[in-house]
């Protein structure tokens, strides 16, 4: 290509309505070189399409026989037609994009028009190294896109290309060395009784080569620093220390972790693990130029257009003064006729075992998870077919339909007699749970009605419907699954509906706006007003929105803006109460927030403005470049809920998933568990599986050579162990105990596995496993046979580590795990700001697939019971003295046992509170433990928000939360008297407690992120109200110190209780 094509000064098109397009068309057979043919002119009007450019094409090659098969041209399959803008080759994609709206370099031509250069590209056939690359990325992620993709203009063909623009904009800035080096670092302050450790001197020992020093150092020093002190004892030669130390970096010895940038040595996650334990800090100076290549693989694709070019504003699109030749598309705005469908019928291969006599369609319009409007057939005889062909009109204009809204179909069990068409129209009511009323709902599907390229649906639809799942079936919520516009991909025996939707003679868009002729004014009209303490007071919009006119008092507008910052926390709650039906209310808003600044936005309210709550578009951007201010640290801690918030938004490319892919792409941190999120939702949830994959793999297709290495290695050990897992529950499918040849049958099924020799685990990335120790595995005499796996440490310079602990576990949905413990290290960092350090234990945990998963062992630890069954057999659970004989063994020592008692009362008091707030259930002495060193903390969160568990009809849970008299006789609190270990329990219990209500909007905004999880104790809008209830958010400080210790003395007075059942689990062994 000439450089000359890229010399032209770049400008906007103008207004003249034609445009000129300099094309080199593509060599023909007989021509030796593409610079040998002249370019091809071709002028046409500005409001044609790219398809009739194409046609142009077609014919002037035809003419000039320029091409072999000049007909081909039109197949955009066959050639692309493509412009070069910074570098970087851009494809013109779609067809049916206005030539106008190209978003490419244009220039003026010699007669006065805008012009662009565009180069016509015959479609290679794919190599053999593209499908090989592809089998790979079909492996990692899961399924296979390449089979749903038939259609360039479908939204997962046009998203897969339009995610390459994210892709490379961040891969362009991306330094490679800080990518593969990036450091795990925290910008928590130290909580108070740390701060002593400031005083101290940290041991350190540096490794390079053969060499090894040992160093005393600040915690106030940099990496930098602890290279220039190993620099000066290197013997000197020619290169100075700043040009040595460019070329190494440090990394933490037997660890995927480095000590890099400038940040302090007590900002680093490992240096805190090692003050805390009293260990010595191992490091070996790595040279950088041996770092795994992060390199990524050639990119198969050109970038797309930016602009979809569907969309204009709606004064280039209104059809008023336009002769029909003019005319490209209609305005969705200028639609005044009322939305309607026509159901034609279904028909299902085979009917339910259980079918209903009498069956009909409801047909609604949701936005978010509100209906707008809604429309029901007449009841028909539930066959094999049934046939309606009827119009069912709604009670919405077409002008209104916001973008996001969805058509939702449900075929229902008729319950009334003489049912008829009826309408509804309702802002408020939320789509029913249908869960509640069983066999109402047996079919559903959704379908976008503004398309990803803001089309408005149009013409004949047969669409797969989702058969409704039986009220016992844990594996379905409809508050998540509702907003899914996927269909069933099994066509074959899926329930099939037919219906159509009015065709128009030309498309019809949503415009992204109108027009305004003036700047620095406020389009605020004179039909709402708009009021951010809470409410709104809107009028009813008149038939025509009223154009919009400058306003004189630009000051007061102004003023309105300024002020409605201040009001920022209540944004929520206002934007809840606006009618998104009415677009001149929906400008208001859109001004009001036009201006806001993201720091304005506290980070509870940016999280909550992507629930499901605010299906708008430019709300649900604000909120995303508030979260772009985050750290690393900070959007991985908030990851788990960003990911399961993708299944809110109505389309797969979104302001979120552009930001999620990104901040992934930039941070390996984030990308390993991005990966995890990501892979498991495509296994478990069919509903958006296409989503979640199509931003997974333009994840892979950026995240590096070395990352995709390490992922195959980790997605090679989750394969094989689940083989194996499945096969262990074949053998014993019985709940009884395991016979005696069961951990030797494991280690056989084992043996055989090509586990690969070392690889990062999944839970934990600065974790590396090696081969895996068979003697120590075995089969756990679990319901669900767990398998306890130990794999052999890195050999590294430093002493060596204990072996990798890896509990695998297949049939438990460990996501409401994974949410717990999330929780729990959000708790924890609120408690740290206020100096509290709790001593919280969050093992590793993570959903690897469906139903599968792995969990850490923690090491040094036992359950209660078996400090119960050690000092005092079947009876120790009434043995109140048997854990704190246990911890004096354990720390014989004066200075140990003291420390041993300080973290006891310590993690008991941060157990408790979080048990209490989570409403964490089935809290038995197998699922609390304690390590040697008196660190208290719970396993196994299957039941949550309040959720208890019974044996018998009887319930086992009778305390808000567990302190037993064990515990308390471990404090020192013995029949009631005072003890100072119990008297800090309760302070420590209170301040804890009132600060997790400071932050109460996070906590309930986080858990109401996970209703679109599936989990089943976390489902609906109702299990919110537990949390809310425990931190007492309609109370005061006062009332809410008051409330807990009253918590507290119902535990003391009841503790029997929990020994009693704790005695029953000992005997009868209950789970």
């Amino acid at each position: 290509m000439e450089n000359k094509w890229d010399a032209h000064p770049q400008q906007e098109p103008c207004s003249d309505n034609s445009l000129v397009f300099i094309c080199k068309l593509p060599i023909r057979e007989g021509f030796h070189s593409l610079e040998r043919q002249e370019p091809v002119q071709i002028k046409l009007p500005a409001q044609c399409s790219v398809h009739q450019l194409r046609v142009r094409l077609c014919m002037l090659a035809q003419e000039n026989n320029r091409v072999s098969e000049p007909f081909a041209l039109l197949d955009p399959e066959r050639y692309s037609l493509l412009y070069r803008k910074k570098e970087e080759w851009y494809e013109i994609y779609d067809d049916f994009q206005v030539l106008r709206t190209l978003d490419a370099p244009w220039f003026q031509g010699t007669d006065g028009l805008q012009t662009v250069c565009v180069t016509v590209l015959a479609q290679k056939t794919i190599s053999e190294e593209r499908i090989r690359f592809q089998g790979i990325l079909n492996e990692l992620i899961g399924h296979d896109l390449d089979s749903s993709d038939n259609n360039r203009l479908s939204e997962l063909g046009y998203t897969r290309r339009k995610f390459a623009t994210p892709r490379r904009e961040e891969l362009k800035n991306r330094d490679p060395i800080a990518y593969a080096t990036e450091p795990w670092t925290t910008s928590t302050v130290l909580p108070n009784d740390q701060q002593g450790y400031l005083q101290r001197k940290l041991s350190v020992i540096i490794y390079y080569n053969s060499l090894n020093i040992s160093i005393k150092t600040d915690l106030t020093h940099t990496p930098s620093d602890l290279l220039k002190i190993f620099w000066e004892s290197l013997p000197k030669g020619d290169l100075s220390f700043e040009g040595w130390s460019v070329d190494h970096v440090l990394k933490v010895c037997g660890r995927e972790e480095f000590l890099s940038g400038d940040f302090k040595l007590l900002d680093y996650l490992w240096v805190g693990h090692c003050l805390k334990n009293s260990l010595e800090l191992h490091l070996s100076v790595v040279a950088v130029s041996s770092l795994p290549d992060n390199t990524v693989s050639k990119e198969y694709w050109p970038l797309v257009d930016s602009v979809t070019g569907l969309s204009s504003s709606h004064e280039e699109l209104s059809l008023r003064g336009k002769e029909v030749e003019d005319i490209v598309m209609i305005s969705l705005w200028d639609c005044e006729r009322k939305f309607r469908v026509k159901l034609l019928g279904f028909d299902i291969p085979e009917l339910p075992s259980k079918a209903p006599p009498l069956v009909h369609v409801e047909a609604t319009i949701i936005y978010g998870r509100k209906i707008v409007s809604s429309v029901c057939s007449t009841r028909k005889e539930f066959t094999d077919e049934v046939v309606w062909n009827i119009w069912l009109e709604f009670d919405i204009l077409i002008r209104d339909i916001p973008h996001g809204a969805k058509l939702g179909l449900t075929i229902n069990a008729g319950t009334t007699e003489g049912m008829s068409i009826k309408n509804t129209k309702s802002n408020s009511s939320k789509v029913p749970d249908y869960q509640k009323g069983k066999g109402q709902v047996l079919y559903f599907v959704n379908l976008q009605l503004i398309d990803h390229r803001s089309l408005l649906s149009k013409g004949p639809h047969t669409l797969h419907m989702w058969a409704f799942p039986e009220w016992d079936e844990e594996a379905f919520t409809y508050e998540a699954e509702k907003l899914s516009t996927a269909t069933n991909p099994d066509v074959a025996k899926s329930m099939a509906i037919t219906f159509m939707l009015d065709r128009y003679s030309f498309p019809v868009v949503l415009p992204h706006g109108r027009s305004s002729s003036f700047s620095g004014t406020s389009p605020v009209s004179g039909s709402s007003t708009l009021d951010l303490s809470g409410e709104s007071r809107l009028s009813s919009p008149s038939n025509e929105a009223p154009a919009t006119t400058p306003f004189t008092k630009t000051g007061c507008f102004r003023r309105l803006k300024e002020e409605s910052v201040h009001y920022a926390s209540n944004l929520p709650q206002f934007l809840r109460t606006v009618d998104w039906m009415m677009p001149t209310v929906v400008q208001d808003v859109h001004w009001l927030l036009s201006n806001w600044e993201p720091e304005d936005i506290e980070l509870f309210v940016a999280l909550e403005l992507l629930s499901v709550d605010f299906a708008d578009m430019k709300v649900r951007r604000l909120a995303v470049e508030r979260l772009d201010i985050l750290s690393n640290d900070e959007v991985l801690k908030y990851l788990l809920q960003l990911v399961q918030t993708l299944k809110v938004e109505p389309y797969h490319d979104s302001c979120l998933a552009r930001f999620l892919l990104k901040r992934a792409l930039r941070s390996r941190r984030i990308g390993h568990f991005f990966f995890w999120y990501l892979r498991s939702e495509v296994a478990g949830c069919p509903f958006f599986r296409q989503r979640m994959a199509v931003i997974l793999e333009a994840y892979l297709l950026g995240c590096g050579e070395a990352m995709l290495t390490e992922f195959q290695r980790q997605v090679q050990v989750v394969n094989c162990l689940h083989d194996v897992a499945l096969a262990v529950k074949l053998l014993y499918p019985d709940r009884a105990d395991l016979p005696s040849t069961a951990p030797q049958k494991l280690q056989d099924l084992l043996e055989e596995c090509n586990l690969p020799s070392d690889f990062q685990v999944p839970f934990d990335p600065r974790v590396r496993a090696g081969s895996i120790i068979l003697k120590d595995c075995k089969v756990m005499a679990s319901k669900k046979k767990p398998l306890w796996l130990e794999f052999s440490c890195i050999k590294s310079e430093a002493p060596d580590s204990p072996p990798v602990g890896i509990i695998f576990k297949h049939g438990d949905d460990l996501r409401q795990d994974m949410l717990i413990i999330q929780t729990l290290m959000v708790m924890d960092s609120i408690w740290q700001e206020k100096g509290l350090d709790l001593n919280l234990v969050p093992y590793g945990c993570i959903s690897t697939g469906y139903n599968i998963g792995m969990i850490e062992i923690v090491r040094n630890a036992i359950t209660i019971a078996s400090v119960q069954k050690s000092e005092g057999g079947m009876a120790g659970a009434f043995k109140n003295n048997a854990l704190y004989d246990w911890l004096q063994r354990k720390c014989p020592f004066q200075e140990k046992h003291f420390q041993a008692m300080e973290k006891f009362v310590n993690s008991c008091a941060g157990y408790c509170v979080a048990t209490y707030v989570l409403g964490i259930g089935d809290r038995h002495n197998d699922n609390i433990m304690i390590t040697d060193q008196g660190n208290l903390f719970h396993i196994d969160f299957g039941h949550i928000l309040g959720n208890t568990k019974s044996f018998m009809g009887v319930n086992r849970e009778r305390v808000p939360f567990v302190l037993t008299p064990d515990f308390l006789y471990v404090m020192g609190r013995v029949k009631g008297r005072p003890s100072l270990y119990f008297k800090r329990f309760v302070d420590t219990c209170i301040n804890a407690y009132l600060s997790l209500r400071s932050q109460s909007r996070l906590l309930v905004t986080l858990f109401s992120l996970m209703l679109l999880t599936g989990i089943p104790e976390l489902s609906m809008s109702q299990d919110m109200l537990y949390l809310r209830t425990a931190l007492q958010q309609d109370q005061g400080e006062d009332e809410a110190r008051n409330h807990f210790l009253q918590q507290i003395a119902l535990c003391e007075q009841k503790g029997w209780t929990v020994q009693a059942n704790w005695w029953f689990h000992l005997m009868a062994g209950i789970k």
